[in-house]
């Protein structure tokens, strides 16, 4: 009996990996094995880095708003402290881009918060 590979399945396979390795340099866009590597270990890199770009995005915006906040004679902490005792809520998110685009809305919100 002759030996059954399934060779459409198996070159589909290969063709999805080496059309992810598009752009690679050298053996490691057209080799199968080295290409099957990179891709691998590209997409552990993706799957860890969206994590991480999360962390680096809330920093960033700690960063902003402690900068903008001393301006005005706080530091971030006491800021932050100040907000949620007097129950405004407001993410980090949205406080940075106010901070960054508009210092005017941003210096109300710390009268607010100094009274």
């Amino acid at each position: 009996m002759p030996r059954s590979i399934n060779s459409v399945a198996s070159r589909n396979k290969r063709k999805k990996i080496l059309k992810l390795a598009k752009g690679y340099y050298g053996r490691r866009k057209n080799v199968w094995t080295v290409a099957k590597n990179a891709v691998e270990k590209g997409l552990l890199y993706a799957y860890r880095d969206r994590k991480i770009n999360k962390r680096n995005f809330r920093s960033l915006w700690i960063l902003r708003i402690n900068a903008a906040a001393r301006i005005h004679g706080l530091n971030y902490a006491s800021l932050i402290n100040k907000l949620k005792l007097k129950n405004i809520v407001i993410n980090r998110k949205v406080l940075a881009d106010i901070a960054m685009n508009d210092p005017i809305v941003f210096e109300e919100i710390v009268k607010k918060v100094k009274s």
